[in-house]
């Protein structure tokens, strides 16, 4: 089990990827300026893609591991 420092630290590595380096930044100010229910964002977070493209993407994700 990793700890909360090397979590944090390869969420932001991945946002950075993902986004570069200002809109990173720009997602970190956007989640503490607003108030946001985990739950519900989480709830709704997939709900465009069916149960087998998520089982597809978990596969894919886990092949390439």
């Amino acid at each position: 089990m990793r700890n909360d420092s090397v979590i944090k630290k390869e969420g932001l590595n991945a946002l950075k990827e993902k986004l570069g380096p200002v809109d990173m930044e720009r997602f970190i100010v956007l989640l503490n300026r607003e108030k946001i229910d985990y739950t519900k964002w989480r709830k709704n977070l997939f709900e465009d893609k069916s149960i087998a493209e998520l089982a597809d993407d978990a596969d894919k994700y886990s092949s390439s591991l």
